[in-house]
């Protein structure tokens, strides 16, 4: 599974994956996980809001227990940041019929639409949908970089865009989530252990800084003469370090569009975008508040005008207790060389599909070692060895949650 999937929308300059929502890779993902359902027989349908199922059982029965992730990338992201989850999805179920496992619940694998929000600027938009967390009007609203919004997106791909929207309906017949990831960090690797258990994923958000100043000829305007938006945003971006390092959260300036954009113009506009993480809410609306702060400040002393928009944000997800430690006592009872060890709990600063099914869907994850802790890049990795304890780890959850 894991060498047909990784070809598939794999940059050749770069090495990493431009696997954009509603592309021809998304497409050719889409297909690879269709044909992964049919060959074990599993039902398979699409959701209203293009969400992928593949379905043991009743899907309109109660109390499922779903398990997957996604498959779409960041720009030029790695192989592992949500396709591990899915292929391990689909590995793990393998490993259960092997046992001969026999199924108590309904079962299903899904591949959520849009999780990494690379195209239109929005992450989870597919669980976000289908929570009741975005609302039509609002997705009907997004568009990508070339002006193309989600649903002519939708509609070059195939799908309805009318269609999408809340469904209470189907995340009320799911009993439980779980979800597994590589993990983004390095902390399982300093423990020793290649699976951990999620606590709670960081409330986070993204925000859109606008500066706006004058453009003139670069090779002409005296310094003292310019309203250089480029200089406000710099200082803005040192400015965000400076407050993450202050609180001890996270503020990362990894977005930037300029205009005209020109070897030799000065910037009419400069227009950032801060990713901000913390682990609880008031550190980070501590962090965000400087940071604005310290922009405004910037930008009034050099005559620039700045506007500051909330694109998203996403509050503190706590994992439901009970199934996190329901996890705990099924992978601390195995037998084998691990028995009896406790394994880690540790949180994220992360977002992810669970974190958005929280609110609706008792969910939880499993988080596999990433020895660099490098993530969103070519070199994120977790090794073989690891992976598969993962597929095994989530086979003995499933079975200790879906089966007799």
């Amino acid at each position: 599974m894991w060498k047909d999937l990784a070809p598939i929308g794999r940059h050749p300059g770069s090495g990493g994956y431009r696997r954009y929502a509603w592309t021809a890779a998304d497409g050719d993902c889409r297909v690879w996980f269709r044909a992964q359902a049919e060959a074990r027989g599993l039902g398979y349908e699409v959701d209203r809001n293009g969400n992928q199922w593949a379905w043991l059982g009743d899907p309109l029965g109660d109390d499922a227990v779903v398990t997957g992730s996604h498959l779409d990338s960041v720009p030029d992201g790695g192989a592992f940041d949500g396709p591990l989850g899915v292929v391990s999805s689909f590995a793990a179920f393998d490993e259960l019929r092997r046992r001969g496992a026999k199924f108590t619940r309904p079962f299903a694998i899904t591949n959520f639409g849009d999780e990494e929000g690379a195209r239109f600027g929005l992450a989870c938009v597919g669980s976000r949908l289908a929570a009741g967390q975005l609302t039509v009007e609002k997705a009907h609203q997004l568009r990508d970089g070339d002006g193309i919004t989600l649903p002519q997106a939708m509609e070059a791909a195939g799908y309805d865009p009318e269609a999408i929207g809340p469904d209470p309906e189907r995340l009320a017949r799911i009993g439980a989530f779980v979800e597994l990831h590589v993990e983004q960090g390095r902390s399982l690797d300093l423990t020793g252990d290649p699976v951990g258990i999620a606590s709670a994923i960081w409330p986070h958000g993204r925000w859109r800084f606008d500066f706006r100043g004058e453009a003139n000829h670069a090779g002409t305007t005296r310094l003292v003469d310019r309203r250089d938006p480029m200089l406000t945003y710099a200082e803005t971006v040192l400015a965000a370090r400076r407050e993450a390092q202050l609180t001890g959260a996270l503020a990362t300036f990894g977005k930037i569009a300029v205009e005209p954009n020109g070897v030799n113009a000065i910037p009419s506009l400069v227009r950032g975008w801060l990713d901000s993480r913390a682990a609880d809410q008031d550190t980070l609306d501590a962090v965000v508040t400087g940071i604005e702060r310290a922009a405004r400040e910037h930008a009034e002393r050099a005559g620039i005008d700045l506007d500051v928009v909330r694109e998203s944000f996403t509050p503190v997800v706590e994992f439901q207790h009970a199934l996190r430690d329901e996890l705990g006592k099924i992978l601390t009872g195995r037998g084998g060389d691990d028995a009896g060890r406790a394994v880690p709990v540790l949180g994220t600063g992360a977002g992810h599909d669970a974190g958005i099914l929280s609110a609706s869907v008792p969910t939880a994850m499993l988080f596999v070692r990433n020895p660099t802790g490098i993530s969103h890049s070519p070199a994120e990795h977790a090794a073989e060895d690891d992976c598969v304890a993962g597929v095994i780890a989530l086979a003995d959850v499933l079975e200790g949650l879906a089966c007799s």
